[in-house]
């Protein structure tokens, strides 16, 4: 079920209740597009935050079923991605509750992540996000080379995505991307 900015702050009002500590979230995917007013509403829910969270965090969800799907991910660590140390600093802060700080992040470290991926919703959140935040091919370039792909994405495929990026996505009329990385 999607969810759109008001329904995610009232899912994390409610999971805000049933945490004993203080927390920081940092939203990613089409979760932190939703925060930073990029999309109407995401699919999913998506986190990622200090492994010393990440505990605290799945007990107060398993106390509160809410018919979303909420993946989460410790350190950075985002789909089949794992950022820079740094992304925690990098990432933009967003509302305040009482046990939960809640942040995005960079809009570059988005782009970043969906790289892995790169189908074509992940194409269009990453043109969205390069025409509303003025992101150049540079920062992408910089910021994607220090992101380290798992081992479901295998680096030379990350490296695939992140040069058809730059190759297509700073021209007037964007080519599609092909279905397969031929090489």
């Amino acid at each position: 079920m999607p969810c759109d900015k008001k329904s995610l702050f009232d899912f994390l009002e409610t999971i805000n209740q049933s945490l004993t500590k203080k927390i920081t979230l940092v939203a990613a995917g089409g979760t932190a597009m939703t925060l930073l007013d990029l999309k109407p509403s995401t699919i999913d829910i998506d986190f990622t935050m200090p492994h010393n969270d990440l505990q605290e965090f799945e007990q107060a969800l398993k106390n509160n079923p809410t018919g979303y799907k909420v993946d989460r991910w410790a350190d950075g660590c985002v789909f089949c991605q794992t950022l820079p140390n740094d992304y925690l600093e990098k990432s933009i802060k967003i509302k305040e509750y009482s046990h939960i700080t809640l942040r995005t992040l960079n809009p570059v470290d988005v782009i970043a992540t969906k790289i892995g991926r790169l189908n074509e919703r992940d194409i269009q959140d990453i043109a969205a996000i390069i025409r509303k935040h003025r992101v150049s091919k540079m920062r992408i370039k910089k910021r994607a080379l220090q992101v380290s792909p798992t081992y479901v994405s295998k680096e030379e495929d990350y490296l695939y995505n992140l040069n058809w990026i730059l190759e297509n996505l700073f021209k007037k009329n964007p080519a599609s991307k092909p279905s397969s990385t031929a090489k």
